[in-house]
């Protein structure tokens, strides 16, 4: 274990060092005004991201971190990057052109993880939520940077996938592993590539209506999960009771 502490600590620490980098670069070529807003939420989401990402492989007990999760980590940490472009912006001018130049590659890394996961047959259930997680922010940031162009509607492509955890809270039958279905990471693909096109300022009325449909498909997706799981949910209950026996001798 420690070893894979070691591992993860060195990615997470070279991840750091890029998003950092990348930050010093934006505000040297004037992509964004520099700003503490900026630098704070940058710092904060490599802090907050990487002290889950320990706890996760403390959890699942993993033998070694592996190239999936290593090129996981290199994506979330163009995601961070990208959280401190965005939010520097509320306090000065954002280069459309530098952002999408961040977001492309985080987007294209993302079939990378997956394909190197199944080509080492390092498949795991923490590669697959760390992934999961990297995305469901990425989705957030652009859709909070998107809304300042189209309006508070692209907000909901962001804040989906958390409202659907909050739910699972206070229904527990909606807090359930659901079977895999190639078409999540379809919908995701779609919704991240409509977003880059809505931040590069590139023909706003094509884009708004490719940000409309990619909520439409997030709402499909996430409505099919929801109709699965609501058509098993005493399955979930006697689960969930036999569970909690277990837990009291």
């Amino acid at each position: 274990m420690e070893r894979v502490h070691f591992e993860a600590i060195g990615w997470s620490a070279g991840g750091a060092a890029l998003a950092l980098a990348g930050q010093t670069l934006a505000g040297a070529s004037r992509a964004v005004v520099p700003s503490v807003v900026g630098w704070a939420a940058l710092v904060a989401y490599l802090l907050v991201s990487f002290a889950l990402l320990l706890r996760g492989l403390v959890r699942s007990g993993a033998t070694r971190f592996g190239a999936a999760n290593a090129v996981t980590a290199v994506r979330s940490s163009l995601v961070g990057l990208i959280t401190g472009l965005v939010a520097g912006s509320f306090a000065g001018p954002l280069s459309p052109g530098f952002l999408v130049a961040v977001v492309v590659p985080a987007l294209a890394l993302d079939a990378v993880d997956g394909w190197v996961a199944r080509r080492t047959r390092s498949v795991s259930a923490l590669g697959a939520r760390f992934d999961m997680e990297v995305d469901a922010f990425l989705l957030l940031v652009l859709s909070i940077h998107v809304s300042g162009l189209f309006g508070p509607w692209v907000l909901a492509i962001g804040l989906l996938r958390y409202a659907f955890v909050a739910a699972g809270w206070m229904l527990p039958w909606l807090d359930r592993t659901l079977p895999a279905r190639y078409w999540r990471k379809v919908v995701t693909a779609v919704a991240g590539i409509a977003l880059a096109l809505a931040s590069s300022g590139a023909a706003p009325s094509p884009a708004a209506l490719l940000v409309a449909l990619a909520l439409a498909l997030l709402l499909e997706s996430f409505g099919r999960d929801v109709l699965w799981l609501f058509r098993r949910r005493h399955d979930a209950a006697v689960v969930r009771q036999a569970v909690v026996a277990q837990r009291s001798h």
